[in-house]
């Protein structure tokens, strides 16, 4: 019997308990009828449960799923974290602004078209550095490269000469190994990492200035390409709610908030670097676009790592430094967040005197209890990876996978800030020669295309 993962209402209402109960929101005798039911009482690490639930369970499941949806958000929570964009950008600083627009004067187009380049290409290496072992313990990650003499990481991974006993503890990620080992890699394959930002393109092309609009960006363009060039089964967590709500009639500004325990994930965050590369500079505008995309699926935190990774992404292709990157994410972020406390919180890590091993060891003290999907210890992870590399491209996506959790995720995002302060031209061969200038797809009219053309592309929608 198939069982689509991330969308059975027994397999929810574990995550929607722990949802709610990290926002502080009462629902314990939720929990306690749903564990009286049968139910069970810890969120599933992926996807679906082997065997369906009875149908009064999965009845139950609806019902309390649908009461969730009605327990309030404390106050101060709202205070702290709004979800309406002039609230957010009323409680975030701001001031980093004027700071990387001012760099960006006088760029040269070679030099956006070389960086942008850059950007694409370190999203696709960080992301297919990361797919054979997204969801792989970090101890198991380090396990396997060391078996096969590829530690401290220095490329991509492979199975050739992997111990079989570190193999059966720790299997590669069963979707990714066919395509993404070493030995394996024939172009960039595909993955929601770069789908979604070849939506945005799309979306940038045909919609142009009515959707980048200051007053009036639209979520419904978003919701409608989505159901137009992303099959069902190519959307995960949030994305994959959203998208039954939408065929269940649910309007766009609604979708995201029906049923849908995941809105604090990493989902908004992987969507959104093309609204940066498209606004050099702008990061106030980058990160409108990118409100107008993740509020379709996410809220709070999750919204505001869209907003984050398109602000950063807007200073990547202008900036000079890392730190320039990080502050200008920052200044679209709620200060008092907890998505402002985590990037922080890496960024103190990445500048402070302990090891890699110890420093990884902190975040995972402060943030290990999350999901590994969520969008708060992947970011705290990413902060510390993108500081410590001090823009470092190799450094930096080595140090995001070696982070574990969702390493293509975080891997790639790390590759695009620092391809794109790099340029294409000095990024290193070793990471982007397996690229083979192409990247599989299944959004239509992107299948095959060369990094080259996407860079051109995006530099011919861009505001400059």
């Amino acid at each position: 019997m198939l069982r689509l993962s991330w969308t059975q209402p027994e397999d929810l209402l574990p995550h929607a308990l722990v949802a709610a109960e990290l926002d502080g929101r009462d629902v314990s005798a939720i929990r306690a009828r749903w564990i009286e039911a049968g139910g069970a009482a810890t969120a599933a690490v992926s996807g679906a449960t082997p065997t369906p639930a009875s149908a009064e369970l999965r009845t139950l499941a609806r019902e309390l799923l649908a009461r969730i949806d009605t327990v309030p958000v404390p106050a101060e929570l709202l205070r702290n974290e709004p979800d309406d964009l002039d609230a957010i950008f009323a409680a975030a600083p701001g001031a980093a602004a004027s700071t990387v627009q001012s760099a960006s004067n006088g760029r040269a187009s070679d030099d956006l078209v070389d960086r942008v380049h850059g950007a694409w290409l370190g999203r696709a290496a960080g992301c297919l550095l990361g797919k054979p072992v997204e969801k792989i313990p970090r101890e198991g990650i380090r396990a396997i490269a060391q078996s096969t003499g590829n530690w401290p990481l220095g490329g991509y991974f492979t199975d050739v000469g992997l111990d079989p006993a570190v193999a059966a503890a720790y299997p590669w990620n069963r979707r990714s190994r066919p395509t993404s080992l070493a030995e394996n890699i024939d172009g960039m394959p595909e993955d929601d990492d770069l789908n979604f930002p070849l939506i945005a393109l799309d979306l940038l092309e045909r919609v142009g200035d009515g959707f980048s609009t200051d007053s009036q960006i639209s979520t419904d363009d978003v919701a409608q390409s989505w159901l137009a060039n992303l099959p069902g089964g190519r959307v995960f967590t949030a994305e994959r709610i959203v998208y039954r709500n939408l065929l269940d009639g649910y309007e766009p500004d609604v979708a995201g908030t029906v049923g849908n325990p995941f809105r604090d994930w990493i989902g908004a965050q992987i969507r959104t670097d093309v609204y940066g590369w498209a606004n050099p500079g702008d990061q106030h505008q980058a990160a409108r676009l990118a409100w107008a995309d993740g509020r379709l699926s996410h809220g709070r935190n999750g919204l505001y790592g869209g907003m984050f990774a398109a602000a950063a992404s807007s200073a990547a292709v202008v900036a000079d430094s890392v730190d320039d990157v990080i502050e200008a994410g920052l200044c679209v972020v709620p200060s008092n967040s907890r998505y402002a406390a985590a990037i922080r919180y890496g960024v103190e890590l990445g500048r402070g005197d302990l090891d890699t091993e110890a420093a990884l060891d902190a975040i995972y003290a402060e943030y290990g209890h999350l999901h590994w999907v969520h969008v708060l210890n992947n970011s705290a992870l990413l902060a510390f990876a993108l500081t410590r590399s001090r823009g470092d491209f190799e450094t930096a996506i080595t140090l995001a996978v070696t982070g574990g959790w969702d390493t293509d995720s975080t891997g790639a995002t790390a590759g695009s800030i620092c391809g794109a302060l790099a340029g294409a031209s000095a990024l290193p061969t070793r990471w982007i020669d397996p690229l083979g200038n192409q990247l599989a797809s299944s959004v239509p009219g992107f299948d095959r295309l060369g990094f080259d053309e996407l860079a051109r592309r995006t530099v011919a929608v861009a505001t400059i």
